[in-house]
């Protein structure tokens, strides 16, 4: 294959993201696939967070200490000698940082924590964390830990006195003896300790969480102090020049975002990439007033997979899941259900988040004798009602107002303790500043975490960042979006895949196929749920179809492929447990699981599993077509776009853990070298790695039509004009000088082929770098797309 002379990036051109883990992917396995990586024609390794974590983290949020580089990914020198690396060959690192939590969920691990717990409000480190130590705190003025799995749990605590401290023991767990306190049973101990052990239904937690997730708690960021210790290796490493680029994780968490972020950028000066995970509600605009770059790309997702859904398929699908599921997944049915999964959000798992909210409501308002359960109302009610994560920043300013006044509308009755609510807010002190972190909780743990698990109708909409109450985007939406991120945000990150998403871009890509075969899905589903009835008919419509998304596409039985199974039934647990209308984390319904587990093997070993293999062997041209039009849509498009790790071949990825499985990149470079001529679409994916390099190689060559340059929507003609997304690029101000081409609704191409369908060129010769051949003044589709159902026309 050509590989291009290595040239060091003056600006970040894509990014490809590394799960690293002790296990499976070190700094220096990072270092050993930096050659492929170059010669795939990445500009920067995009690595996961690299601080000191919980031991067998294969994540790496769960950070026990933000002072150090974790030594088992390979410490300092290893993190220094992968920079070193990767400069060498004229690429850079973007690293991932964790400011609003750390782990605490083994509180050895995690020395700060541990100093809490052993000396109380006296500890050094107390103000570090967001904890509640107040005398009305629902623990008695002690920091309640929710781990107690039951009432029986107290009777466990044991004093273990083998190393050289005592410590309090619970199972696997131990905890500190504060000095003093020691010398009597192992209940009375714990009597006279700074924390106090909780079961985990009491809803009680004096501590700020991630979410709803105990063991990350939350720290404070707005102390200059907290940011200067959890941001002195980053320091150093801007310092050093080891790293070109920063991504935040959940900026939403902290107490002041925008504060955050404009120290953040002082830290990392103004040349280096800062991006931002930003989840961006249905028509959210990014804050044009924060000093970052842009996402990390969830509105790109959105915007890349809705162009490819046929809207025809709308009613069909609507119909099959009002039937099966006994709801249509529709605008009215998400819109309802996202209030109300909400309220119960934060009446169950965030109540110890709500009623501290309430109580620095009461304080700031000045109204503390206000009745608790009625403000505690009326505040539920405008979280549940707020359409954004969190509204505090410069373009939402009006919004809490406009939700008060619906609020007030709907119920009179509340309008006392909602006058209580706005004067806190007025006061902009600390209930201003719960709100909006309260208000980014219960959105996440309703509406990602809950209610896209519940939806049936087309669950490759139900996507981080995604709305699929829309279903599918026009082209001229998809432009006019595109046409704004090149012009507002030229540097923001786009992307297809993360370790967030709920599936993997090519199985979201078949799964979005079913929108141009909708009425045939439709009998397939309902003819299989009478052969193999399903416990519930909602999980089965939301299993079955990410069940076609996984399946091999060329004719085997899901059972020879080995792994599938269990992987299908761990996803099915969870999402049962997520969906929380039959089974629950918090109550798991062992009946029911067993049921669809039982129901699960059934399908994949009978009738059903034949007709899914049939289907997903008929429908993968397509779903290679549509996994091939995203990708090159998405390699070109505005903005320097992510691919996630091993996303170069098909994948199959489901919800994590399930894509964070270690990749095999050997194949992957074996595949890349031995590419001469372009590929067939076939189970290979040996076509996706040729658009994936050939796009990277373009960026590289001409980086100047890409980050920073020209957009301009084009349009074809004909019969099957409708059926094309293309658009040209180039530097700002001159003439295009790239033209990219998809084809979309492929299924209905079946009986005619492309017919008239042209496409008008601007002057010049035209090659097709991923054919080679070459056109002039206009293309017809059906020689354009006659080896590929796309084409990256260069002048």
């Amino acid at each position: 294959m050509l590989h291009r002379a290595p040239v060091r990036p003056t600006t970040v051109r894509s990014t490809y993201r590394l799960q690293l883990r002790p296990d499976a992917l070190t700094f220096a396995d990072a270092r050993a696939i930096a050659e492929y990586l170059q010669q795939l024609g990445i500009s920067h390794l995009y690595l996961s967070p690299i601080m000191t974590a919980a031991r067998g983290s294969t994540h790496g949020y769960d950070v026990t200490d933000p002072t150090t580089v974790s030594a088992a990914l390979g410490g300092p020198g290893g993190l220094k000698a992968l920079s070193d690396e990767v400069r060498s060959r004229g690429m850079g690192l973007i690293v991932d940082l964790v400011p609003n939590h750390v782990g605490v969920g083994d509180p050895r691990q995690n020395p700060w924590w541990w100093d809490v717990l052993r000396n109380g409000r006296d500890s050094r480190y107390a103000r570090y964390f967001d904890i509640d130590w107040s005398p009305a705190n629902g623990a008695g003025g002690r920091l309640a830990l929710p781990v107690l799995q039951s009432e029986n749990d107290p009777a466990a605590l044991t004093v273990d006195r083998s190393g050289p401290e005592p410590m309090l023991a619970l199972h696997d767990l131990r905890f500190p003896i504060a000095a003093g306190t020691d010398g009597d049973n192992a209940l009375r101990i714990h009597d006279r300790q700074h924390y106090r052990l909780v079961s985990w239904k009491a809803g009680v937690c004096t501590y700020r969480r991630f979410f709803a997730v105990s063991s990350l708690a939350a720290i404070r960021q707005e102390s200059s102090e907290v940011f200067d210790v959890t941001h002195r290796e980053l320091a150093a490493w801007c310092e050093h020049d080891l790293i070109d680029g920063v991504r935040v994780d959940h900026p939403d968490g902290l107490a002041d975002p925008s504060a955050y972020l404009e120290r953040l950028r002082r830290v990392i000066g103004p040349q280096r990439l800062l991006l931002v995970e930003k989840i961006l509600a249905n028509r959210e605009p990014l804050d044009a007033t924060l000093p970052i770059d842009g996402t990390t790309g969830y509105d790109a997702l959105a915007d890349l997979g809705g162009v490819l859904l046929d809207p025809a398929g709308e009613v069909a699908l609507t119909d099959l899941s009002q039937q099966v599921a006994g709801h249509g997944s529709d605008r009215a049915w998400f819109g309802e259900t996202e209030h109300r999964i909400k309220r119960a959000v934060a009446e169950n798992i965030l109540a110890p988040e709500i009623r501290r909210l309430v109580t620095a409501i009461k304080r700031d308002a000045g109204a503390e004798t206000s009745d608790t359960l009625a403000l505690s109302n009326a505040t539920i009610e405008v979280l549940a009602f707020m359409p954004v994560y969190r509204v505090d920043y410069a373009p939402l300013a009006g919004i809490t107002a406009a939700v008060v006044a619906e609020v007030e509308k709907r119920n009179a009755e509340l309008t006392a303790p909602l006058g209580v609510l706005v004067t806190a807010l007025a006061a902009g002190g600390e209930a201003a500043t719960r709100f909006s972190q309260v208000c980014g909780a219960i959105t996440a743990k309703a509406v990602e975490d809950t209610m896209f698990y519940q939806g049936a109708r087309l669950v490759s909409l139900q996507e981080v960042g995604g709305n699929p109450a829309r279903f599918g985007h026009s082209v001229n939406d998809f432009h006019l979006s595109n046409s704004e991120r090149a012009q507002r945000w030229p540097a923001t990150m786009t992307t297809l895949s993360t370790h967030d998403t709920k599936r993997g871009e090519d199985v979201r890509a078949r799964i979005g196929v079913l929108s141009q075969v909708a009425e045939l899905w439709s009998r397939r589903v309902r003819g299989w749920l009478e052969i193999t009835p399903a416990p519930d008919g909602a999980t089965a419509l939301f299993l079955l179809q990410n069940m076609f998304g996984v399946w091999p596409a060329d004719g085997r039985p899901a059972s020879s492929v080995p792994g599938l199974r269990d992987r299908l039934h761990r996803f099915a647990e969870k999402a049962i447990r997520e969906a929380g209308t039959k089974s629950s984390w918090e109550e798991p319904d062992a009946a029911f699981e067993s049921a669809v587990h039982a129901w699960v093997d059934q399908v994949i070993d009978g009738p059903v599993g034949s007709g899914l293999s049939d289907l997903a062997h008929e429908m993968a041209p397509h779903a290679w077509s549509d996994a091939l039009a995203q990708k090159l849509l998405h390699l070109c498009g505005p903005g320097i776009p992510d691919i996630y790790q091993g996303c170069e071949l098909w994948e199959d990825s489901l919800v994590d853990p399930d894509n964070r499985r270690p990749v095999n990149f050997g194949v992957r470079a074996g595949l890349l070298q031995s590419l001469t001529d372009t590929p067939a679409l076939d189970t290979t994916g040996a076509a996706k790695m040729w658009v994936v390099a050939y796009a990277l190689w373009l960026r590289r060559e001409r980086p100047e039509c890409f980050v920073g340059g020209r957009y301009l929507p084009m349009y074809a003609v004909g019969e099957h004009a409708h059926r094309i997304v293309a658009y040209s690029r180039g530097p700002a101000g001159e003439a295009p000088e790239v033209i990219v081409v998809a084809s979309r609704f492929s299924v209905g191409l079946g009986a005619t082929g492309w017919l008239d369908t042209t496409l008008a060129l601007p002057p010049g010769q035209w090659t097709d770098r991923l054919t080679g051949a070459t056109y002039a003044e206009q293309a017809r589709m059906d020689k354009l797309f006659a080896r590929l159902p796309v084409a990256l026309l260069v002048r």
